[in-house]
């Protein structure tokens, strides 16, 4: 076993290295940029070394430092986690030149199966089932136009370098093609430097079904069962399952033995996920392979009982994979939710802050159990705009996918974040729907289901109020001394005292009265409607609320003006307005063609003098590796552009100017 090694990444991936690692009496070395000077893996390694600017390219894709780190700290080997350079075979071979082991698969198999058009090519020599489509060299706009009406639409484009959804598109028609395809291009030559793409028949409600393959220098290679990632976002995984609800034992066999055999087309050594597309009917396609860990690793690791880590570690010091294939067994169900900072009622788009609050339901980190949180971030740190938006992986286990679900549901409820958007409610709302607990699934499941996880209320009025005035009363609560006079209890000689408060909650304004009476009870009128109302704090953070004799539990967290409520049947964040600090403050502009989110600006799709409509596409910016066009908010004129291509552009900023 080494002695040393170098985590090439940075976030979860590092810190979920960095723990298998130190159980195995491995050393760790960190590699960080100017943005990650703190960060929690930093933290978690016994070296740390600088290697660059906050940007990507100036450090974790800057691969010559990261060698040099290696030979500075005398590490042995270098894991590269996923993403960055984790697939790069340039990277791999300069390891082995350099002395260093590459903890994963050599670089002819990253190079085989990093382009998806060759990794076709071989999967079909070796009878791996292959989706109908175009896979050629020949990149002419006009001849992949042609290929896609050949194919017959919807077709999917899909860059031939990529992976996690950048640089594909699904096009439903011969006129939505030349657009698509650029947009793919662009995105592809951004992320991975390569701008061909491939083109595939868009299979109808597929199953995103992955087999986790493990291949040793001995000659051997196994797998260790699939996992269902079919619940996606703009092709990228937001739940996973392992095992796949209602896989056969005998489809099982013949999916892995596929994989098995794409592996050892390749001469294939440590950890690798061969994806396929999966019809309704069971029948499966190569779609491509993930050359490294996946993030959904720990559902397999949850049923396997295996730490699929230290396998890479093992394996990569030349050891014989730990177990053969007819040893491998796996036990009950296991569901990884991705939470990430995004705004799902925004379309996704992605989010950066501060976690002002970050609390997480009792659970194990980096290891095997019923709860497992992995994370990479916690309370105080910053979401940065130039890494990816994942802040945490929350993996549930039970004996059956029923108790997996009511396990996940009970965590999700208990996560609570405050700071910035995230996607929490809408996976515990995705984890519900009919389709997911059913397990009718396909990758349109969100666009099915949409009406049930999009728009949906939050923490219903009279809760949300009754959680800012117990929240209220348990501060003031802590300030008050033995003094009678100094008491904020509302004690009058004769009748009730009423205490009004202001508050704003989802852009509409509610005055709330909370009356104290004579005989020392409480009441509560919330849109004209007055209950019963008795609380029980155990300090600011927590509260049993009575409305009306029924009881209701939440917590609290107050950030500035706003105070986060989470409880059972939702949450919702409440601004305290302070009248008199407010006052002659009016409405913000509207109309204006914003950002919305930081990142850098790609293109203008209209030019100044340019007559436009309402919901025409104007602009395209990249933010965390994705491109996401910004539509005209009313009909217009533009009127002048106030940005150039490649600048960065701030949260909110004004993008181009509009007349009437």
């Amino acid at each position: 076993m080494f002695k040393k090694i170098l985590i090439a990444n940075r976030g979860e991936i590092a810190c979920r290295v960095a723990a298998t690692a130190r159980r195995l009496g491995v050393k760790t070395v960190a590699v960080y940029s100017d943005a990650d000077a703190d960060a929690r893996h930093v933290q978690a390694c016994d070296e740390a070394v600088r290697i660059g600017g906050p940007a990507p390219r100036d450090s974790y894709l800057q691969w010559q430092r990261i060698l040099e780190a290696a030979k500075a700290t005398g590490a042995q080997a270098v894991h590269p986690g996923y993403g960055f350079l984790s697939e790069n075979e340039e990277f791999a071979q300069a390891c082995a030149d350099a002395g260093l082991v590459f903890i994963g698969p050599p670089p002819s198999a990253i190079q085989a199966m990093g382009l998806k058009a060759e990794s076709k090519r071989l999967m079909e020599q070796a009878g791996v089932p292959l989706v109908p489509g175009y896979h050629g060299a020949d990149q002419d706009p006009a001849l992949l136009r042609r290929e896609a009406n050949r194919i017959g639409y919807p077709v999917l484009i899909k860059a031939s370098a990529g992976g996690g959804g950048k640089g594909m598109r699904a096009v439903h028609a011969d006129e939505e093609f030349d657009a698509a395809l650029a947009s793919c291009k662009r995105e592809a030559i951004n992320s991975f430097g390569d701008d061909a793409v491939l083109i595939e028949r868009y299979v109808q409600r597929p199953r995103h079904i992955e087999i986790q393959v493990f291949g040793d220098s001995h000659g051997d290679c196994v797998y260790l069962f699939e996992r269902d990632c079919s619940v996606q976002r703009r092709h990228q995984k937001v739940l996973e399952e392992a095992p796949a609800p209602g896989m056969t034992a005998e489809r099982r066999a013949e999916m892995g033995a596929a994989a098995v055999s794409a592996a050892k087309a390749v001469g294939y050594q440590g950890a690798g996920t061969v994806e396929f597309i999966a019809e309704q009917d069971g029948r499966f396609y190569f779609m491509e392979m993930n050359t490294r860990l996946q993030v959904e690793h720990p559902v397999t690791e949850a049923i396997t009982g295996q730490d699929l880590v230290e396998w890479q570690l093992r394996v990569a010091a030349g050891e014989p994979l730990p177990l053969k294939q007819d040893q491998l067994r796996m036990h009950g169900h296991a569901i990884e939710a991705r939470i990430c900072a995004e705004n799902p009622e925004g379309g996704f788009l992605p989010a950066t802050g501060t976690l002002s609050v970050a609390r997480w339901p009792s659970h194990e980190a980096f290891r095997r159990a019923d709860v497992r949180i992995d994370s990479g971030v916690g309370e105080g740190d910053a979401i940065s705009p130039f890494y990816d938006s994942m802040i945490a992986k929350l993996i549930v286990w039970g004996e059956t996918r029923e108790q997996a679900l009511a396990l996940l549901d009970a965590s999700l409820r208990d996560t609570h974040i405050v700071g910035l958007h995230t996607n929490v409610a809408f996976l515990r709302r995705c984890a519900a729907t009919a389709s997911f607990t059913n397990a009718d699934l396909d990758t349109a499941l969100i666009e099915r289901e949409k009406a049930v996880l999009f728009g949906q209320p939050g923490l219903p009025l009279a809760e949300a109020a009754a959680a800012v005035v117990a929240h209220t009363l348990a501060e003031e609560a802590l300030t008050e001394s033995a003094d009678p006079w100094s008491r904020r209890d509302g004690w009058r000689m004769f009748g009730a005292a009423q205490r009004r408060f202001e508050l704003d909650v989802d852009g509409e304004h509610h005055q709330v009265l909370l009356a104290r009476h004579h005989h020392g009870s409480l009441s509560l009128t919330v849109g004209g409607e007055s209950m019963a109302l008795a609380l029980r704090s155990a300090g600011p953070e927590r509260h049993e609320l009575y409305l009306n004799e029924r009881r209701v539990t939440v917590s609290t967290y107050k950030v500035g003006e706003q105070v986060a409520v989470f409880g059972a049947n939702g949450s919702a964040l409440v601004t305290e307005v302070d009248v008199i600090a407010h006052a002659g403050q009016g409405q913000s502009d509207a109309g204006r063609l914003t950002a919305p989110m930081p990142g850098k600006l790609v293109a203008f799709l209209a030019q100044p003098g340019d007559a436009i409509t309402k919901g025409q596409p104007l602009a395209v910016m990249e933010a965390m590796k994705m491109e996401h066009t910004i539509t005209a908010p009313r009909d217009g004129v533009v009127a002048e552009l106030l940005f150039a291509i490649g600048d960065q552009v701030g949260d909110g900023a004004e993008l181009l100017r509009l007349q009437a």
